[in-house]
């Protein structure tokens, strides 16, 4: 068996002796001695370069695992090859080139691809699958009532033809020396690859996996199997209750990187309670309440009607009412699906489009705003 540090409640271990990774190291770090044996005095070289190490590791921290991440390619040509049903309501669907031989593109935890449907409906599904093979993807689609998008997902059959633009990257997987991980149902589907990834890098974490009942929750077969480096607790609110905040973040130690998936709530509860300065990574699957918002109007077209946005709206919701057909997919502000043109005004760009989706001159109907009173003609 190789020597591999392991977590406990009183840090990191090896061979039997706690090394400098514990809770306490991080609370109270020991400065570094001098390199001339200055009767043990710290070392003024070593301190200055502790500075300048610790301004740069919060940018450090975010880089992803391993190599680069992949950029986003173009449209792509896939193939439904099987479709599972791993839940109640829930559809898996393994994608292939639709032309034989062909790789499909890189990807790494976190990542989603956009994907086409009928009617040039276009909605976002992370990869759930395993990001070494490149000869199919895999996502998983909970159906909604009344969701256009799911319904469409959930009526596709073996061997019909898809289009996917991507693989992009709107949740990053950092570096980090432990992890807590928490999903919410249908949110173990990006969250899954990331813990597979901890695993295999003999990095401590623990996974709570939340939902309303057992035979809503996909992929309980395929989670890793509880060790000392590995807590995995499956949370069922049928059988524990509603999950709480605190609970989750209970034993929460310095140096732990926090990664959610899941409905509003649970997210929300979680970054109120994190303790501050930890790494805090979210996905959500509905978009964000519209905060601080000013009344503004928007044009369609430089001769069309003008419509309001209430100070509690976006202006996707309000050009939907008046243009039903218009395309949209995240509503968060990182596809790019609903980005239009903008031909006046100055708006307040709130988007952060991924590396596939450039902002250019667009307006992102979804989360960008304007000044109170302010009006914005887009090319609609």
């Amino acid at each position: 068996m190789k020597n591999t540090p392991h977590w406990n409640a009183d840090g990191w271990e090896r061979g039997g002796g706690r090394t400098a990774h514990s809770a306490e190291s991080y609370a109270a770090p020991r400065p570094p001695v001098s390199l001339f044996g200055r009767g043990g005095h710290p070392d003024r070289f070593m301190l200055a370069l502790e500075r300048v190490a610790a301004r740069i590791e919060p940018l450090t921290s975010r880089w992803r695992p391993g190599r680069r991440s992949p950029s986003p390619t173009g449209d792509l040509t896939v193939r439904v090859a099987r479709v599972e049903r791993p839940a109640r309501d829930v559809a898996a669907l393994t994608l292939v080139p639709a032309r034989p031989g062909v790789a499909l593109p890189r990807w790494q935890p976190g990542h989603h691809v956009d994907v086409v449907l009928g009617d040039g409906v276009v909605r976002q599904y992370s990869l759930c699958g395993d990001p070494r093979d490149r000869t199919a993807y895999r996502i998983a689609v909970r159906r909604i009532d009344g969701g256009t998008g799911s319904g469409l997902a959930h009526a596709l059959a073996e061997g019909d033809v898809l289009t996917l633009r991507g693989p992009r990257n709107a949740f990053p997987f950092a570096r980090a020396d432990r992890y807590l991980f928490v999903a919410g149902g249908i949110g173990v589907t990006p969250v899954l690859p990331m813990v597979r990834a901890a695993h295999a890098a003999d990095r401590p974490f623990r996974f709570v996996y939340t939902g309303r009942s057992r035979e809503s929750m996909p992929f309980l077969d395929a989670l890793p199997a509880p060790s000392r480096d590995a807590d995995v607790t499956v949370r069922p609110d049928d059988e524990y209750g509603p999950p709480d905040a605190a609970e989750l973040l209970a034993g929460l130690s310095p140096g732990t990187a926090v990664y959610v998936c899941g409905p509003a709530p649970l997210i929300d509860a979680l970054r109120r309670r994190v303790p501050p300065g930890t790494p805090f990574f979210s996905e959500r699957f509905s978009p964000p309440p519209v905060v601080d918002g000013r009344r503004f109007e928007v044009r369609l077209g430089r001769a069309g009607p003008v419509l309001p946005v209430p100070e509690d709206e976006s202006a996707l919701d309000v050009v939907l009412r008046a243009r039903p057909e218009t395309a949209y997919s995240c509503r968060q502000g990182f596809c790019g699906t609903c980005r239009v043109g903008l031909l006046s005004g100055e708006p307040h760009n709130r988007d952060r489009p991924t590396g596939g989706s450039p902002r250019g001159a667009g307006f992102a109907l979804c989360v960008s705003r304007a000044d109170e009173g302010t009006r914005l003609v887009l090319d609609l």
